[in-house]
């Protein structure tokens, strides 16, 4: 007799559990020995210890069946890139990003161990990459070996592509170079991106998006020196008060940004969306704690997290100008600056931002006073519609993993995900398991094994669901057309 669809989607699952938990030891004994690599992108001494991160990654992926893995070098860091070809007509191609490098790490920031030395305590790997990123790329080699184990397959159901960065720590100067360069060769229908994380271990959640981000400082010149304010204030234009007046004027009383044009075409929150931010468990207390902030502000009409996930803002990062010694020094200095940033959301470009607010803040300052702006490199917003189907495929496969409903999230931060979108025009997914408390560029980050595992699982069910035949939901021609539609 043969299987019923929910009957083969139970085996497939406890086939998967079982090949997990029989090479869940050697797989974390792997884990420790690449976390033993100190591969801190920010700091020249360890240069060879990236390259050499990259080298063991790249072997280890040849010995997880990959039949290309190889090091992609840039002016930088070396990347490493793999691929894995499904061998079946029409099948989907993915493309898996993370990165290798690490943050900087020593004993004395306040680890109670070394953190290059991987320890295991209380179901946690603590170590310095643990979760940012090495755990969450290497959860990808255990997850298509159990792929298909549940399968019987020799290759995945979709042809998997690798494409791991050495220099995200570093603020990724030479990726989207990278990606040009070798636009061809990752062309994919959809990226998953395993460089985040969840809500919490009890409430599982896929982000849908991250903002983009705008940089520049503003300097303005007054006096060709600081002059005495007896015998000259009043009667001529002060930088330190033009940059103030500047800053006063970007938002107003309802925390709106006041730059004209700056809202224009952004996509809204719908009212699904801003439903399922509100069904997540969110303590705002507790987040003001984490904020080490009294009171919450933000533009009128939104929630806390729509105005951090889904809003673009404008921030004041530093401003100055004049004597700043203890005492007074009564002059009209000669010069202030002012250093913005603005998050962005889909529907912004950051070059327009750009020219929009350089025209608003010369209109800003008065006559008399020169000023001079300068805008560091931009990064554009990523945004994957609830609806798509790619997206829907790795709800359902972490909810398989988890046997629990998964929620929804966006990133208030900025990332590299948004040059593969761009450059690839595919849709970025994300796909991670880490919980805010497993410390990100902290002393003692770690990793929970049971939701690495987890995440081991999860895309063990993704690649079968990307490919055609998703776990518990539907089977045949028809779902395969689905979740193909990924471009």
């Amino acid at each position: 007799m043969s299987e019923t669809p929910d009957s083969a989607v139970q085996t497939a699952t406890a086939t998967v559990r079982t090949y997990i938990e029989q090479h869940r030891a050697a797989f974390l004994d792997d884990l420790a020995e690449w976390l033993r690599i100190p591969s801190v992108s920010a700091q020249p001494d360890h240069a060879a210890d990236v390259r050499r991160s990259a080298d063991w990654l790249a072997a280890k992926l040849r010995e997880t069946g990959f039949p290309v893995a190889e090091i992609l070098d840039t002016p930088g860091a070396p990347a490493v890139y793999a691929e894995w070809p499904s061998g079946e007509p029409g099948a989907p191609t993915v493309l898996v990003y993370g990165h290798h490098d690490v943050q900087p790490a020593a004993r004395e920031d306040g680890w109670h161990t070394d953190p290059f030395e991987p320890v295991i305590a209380d179901g946690r790997m603590y170590g310095r990459g643990a979760a940012d990123d090495k755990g969450q790329v290497f959860f990808h080699t255990l997850g298509v070996r159990a792929h298909l184990a549940a399968t019987g397959r020799t290759a995945p159901a979709v042809n998997l592509k690798l494409l791991i960065e050495g220099e995200e720590e570093s603020g990724s100067p030479h990726f989207r170079a990278l990606v040009e360069q070798h636009a061809e060769r990752l062309a994919a229908d959809a990226v998953i991106v395993s460089d985040t994380g969840m809500w919490s271990a009890d409430t599982p959640t896929v982000c849908t998006g991250m903002r983009g981000l705008a940089e520049c400082e503003i300097r303005l010149y007054g006096p060709g020196q600081d002059i005495h304010s007896g015998s000259f204030g009043g009667a001529v234009p002060n930088p330190a008060t033009a940059a103030a007046r500047l800053v006063a004027a970007l938002h107003d009383g309802a925390e709106h940004v006041t730059v004209p044009g700056f809202y224009d075409g952004i996509a809204e929150l719908t009212d699904a969306e801003r439903e399922l931010f509100a069904e997540l468990p969110f303590d705002e207390a507790e987040w003001l704690r984490t904020a080490k902030s009294t009171a919450t502000l933000g533009e009128a009409g939104y929630s806390t997290l729509e105005r951090i996930w889904a809003r673009p803002t404008a921030e004041v990062n530093g401003i100055g100008g004049g004597y700043q010694g203890p005492g007074g020094k009564t002059v009209i200095p000669s010069s202030a600056m002012v250093k913005l940033s603005f998050r962005l959301v889909a529907g912004q470009d950051p070059e327009r931002i750009e020219k929009l607010v350089t025209a608003w803040a010369g209109e800003q300052v008065p006559a008399g006073i020169r000023h001079e702006i300068t805008w560091s490199a931009g990064t554009r917003p990523c945004l994957t519609p609830l609806g798509h189907p790619a997206l829907q495929s790795v709800v359902r496969a972490m909810a398989e993993a988890f046997g629990k409903k998964v929620r929804f999230t966006r990133e208030g931060g900025s990332g590299p995900a948004a040059d593969l979108q761009d450059v690839l025009a595919a849709p970025v997914l994300f796909l991670g398991i880490s919980v805010p408390s497993d410390g990100w560029h902290a002393p003692n980050e770690k990793v929970q094994l049971d939701l690495l595992l987890k995440g081991v699982e999860t895309t063990a069910h993704l690649w079968s669901d990307l490919g055609g035949a998703p776990a518990g939901h539907r089977r045949g021609p028809a779902a395969a057309t689905t979740a193909r539609s990924t471009g």
